[in-house]
């Protein structure tokens, strides 16, 4: 099989299948075949499911020539981020401490896709639980970028872009807590949707952050991400963060019309706050002046420091995360990797119960202060990422004080969706983040949509070759404790471990006070006079 065929959308392989053009068994086989080809050198699966794939695959092309087709993902070849649990085949988390977890049961999101007749080609590669970096200390190596393979994914959704890229699968699950869809999306050219906080169950998904994680797809274009989003949309009781709401047909808004829609352009996050990439910046540009093109009305508009909204979502998120994986961490820290314990996995010792009231505290007035702009906006846009950055550039503690444009839509909880806006002079993709109202995902398709019609970068995929050796990469060491640490912050985290019942080493104890002074410096900022009724973003109530 050739190119064409990995690289057809959903929708185009899914009208060929309906109209038995094209065999399930046929089209599975292709992509295996590719995958055997080409993963060596991506290292986007960790576990390749060919046997269930096939049975699937058999299942549904017995199915359609008998006229019971499911819909528009019938007979389509799909991964899944290795958070998302499969019952009988290993859900690794990409860490060593989940190295046999054989689930049970399917994860909600992936019964939903079986439902839906998918074929499930395998689990792809992330960061580990969905957090540390691109880690070569762990039992799988990190994903690749197909475009350019010395190069990043991004995370945590690293094989679900590196693979959606490729042409390994046709479309994707990833999950989200501050940017872990968007980010692949932007690095590897595809497409990626957040949805709102609550639309998709995370029942089954080995959490990160309960307050922050969320679900959802990956892939080429806008239109299959509605068609993957219809699939696993909905309410679920096994997830008590699942929002009851009716879930509407998402391909009726990709009209490709933007005639009267209101979008607010958060430009001084990109301008004033964040020191982008000149390519990006002339890329987002351009996509402005493409949306104003086909009708769209647009005004600057101003919201809170990237800063503000990254301090509350680390702290909440390191907080929740530490908890999630507390006893491990006592019991054996040895078994988790190093960028994940440097780059936050330790650091939620640091917090304090009032450092995370705090921080919730000040995301309900962040989530209040959204109100306005939705309804004077349909939607907000602003600067996605890229190109992206070099494996052997990544450093664990640049995590701290990287901000990007993604934390906010994290806190604030609404869509948020990528969508490629050109490339690099280098050849690696760059993108673009649409931002809407909660529970409006169909707004942010639309525009998404109406902008990838009106551009040409949907026609240009990464030239890959079975056989291509990898590049070596040599990861970053582990720094020593940074010589500007005071030893008053020193004896401060080692108390906080102890307290924590934690028993570092050396290397791992000098991991943790790398993070300590960036951990100080979120909790003085987070800290203010409030009212004493000021609510948390965390309360809830009993229907």
């Amino acid at each position: 099989m050739t190119d064409e065929l990995h690289f057809k959308t959903i929708a185009e392989l899914g009208a060929l299948l309906r109209g038995r053009d094209l065999s399930p068994v046929e089209l599975t086989e292709a992509f295996l075949k590719r995958i055997e080809a080409l993963d060596p050198q991506l290292n986007a699966f960790i576990t390749i499911t060919a046997d269930l794939a096939r049975a699937q695959a058999k299942s549904a092309e017995e199915e359609i020539a008998a006229g019971r087709y499911r819909g528009p993902l019938h007979g389509i070849p799909i991964g899944l981020k290795d958070i998302y649990s499969t019952k009988g085949i290993l859900t690794s988390g990409h860490s060593k401490i989940c190295i046999d977890n054989i689930p049970e049961a399917d994860a909600t999101a992936t019964r939903k896709l079986f439902d839906a007749g998918s074929v499930l080609l395998g689990k792809l590669a992330t960061h580990e639980f969905a957090h540390g970096g691109p880690s070569f200390d762990l039992p799988w190596p990190p994903a690749r970028n197909p475009w350019n393979l010395e190069h990043f994914t991004g995370g945590s959704s690293s094989g679900s872009g590196c693979s959606v890229a490729a042409g390994l699968v046709a479309g994707a699950l990833g999950t989200d807590t501050g940017g872990s869809i968007r980010t692949p999306s932007a690095f590897c050219g595809v497409t990626g949707l957040k949805p709102t906080y609550g639309r998709v169950s995370r029942a089954g998904v080995i959490p990160n952050s309960f307050s922050l994680d969320h679900c959802g797809p990956m892939a080429w274009t806008v239109e299959d991400c509605a068609i993957l989003l219809q699939a696993i949309a909905g309410h679920d009781a096994r997830d008590p963060g699942s929002a009851d709401r009716p879930v509407p047909d998402y391909r009726t808004a990709l009209t490709g019309d933007l005639r009267g829609v209101r979008i607010g352009v958060v430009r001084h996050w990109w301008e004033e706050e964040l020191r982008i990439d000149d390519e990006l910046r002339k890329a987002t540009d351009t996509a402005l002046a493409t949306l104003g093109q086909l009708g769209a009305r647009l005004e600057d508009v101003r919201m809170r420091s990237l800063q503000a909204y990254f301090d509350v979502k680390t702290i909440i998120s390191l907080c929740e995360l530490f908890s999630i994986n507390h006893q491990d961490l006592i019991e054996r820290p040895g078994d988790f990797g190093a960028d994940y314990l440097g780059r936050g996995g330790l650091a939620g010792c640091l917090f304090q119960g009032a450092d995370y009231m705090h921080a919730q505290r000040e995301r309900r007035l962040m989530l209040e202060e959204m109100q306005p702009l939705y309804e004077k906006y349909d939607v907000l846009v602003t600067a996605g990422a890229g190109p992206a950055p070099r494996l052997d550039a990544h450093r664990t503690l640049s995590f701290w004080d990287k901000l990007s444009t993604f934390s906010p839509f994290s806190v604030t909880s609404g869509p948020t969706l990528i969508v490629c806006c050109g490339f690099s002079s280098s050849g690696l993709p760059l993108g673009l983040q649409i931002g809407g109202r909660p529970f409006d995902e169909q707004g942010v398709l639309r525009v998404g949509h109406a902008y990838e019609r009106a551009v040409q970068w949907r026609g240009r995929r990464p030239e890959l070759a079975p056989g291509r050796a990898r590049p070596p990469v040599k990861p970053a060491e582990i720094p020593p404790i940074p010589g500007d640490v005071p030893d008053t912050v020193l004896t401060w985290a080692k108390t906080a471990a102890a307290h924590a019942g934690l028993k570092l080493t050396d290397t791992q104890f000098a991991q943790l006070a790398g993070a300590a002074p960036h951990a100080l410096a979120m909790s003085q900022r987070i800290r203010r006079k409030r009212d004493r009724a000021e609510e948390p973003a965390s309360t809830f109530h009993l229907d």
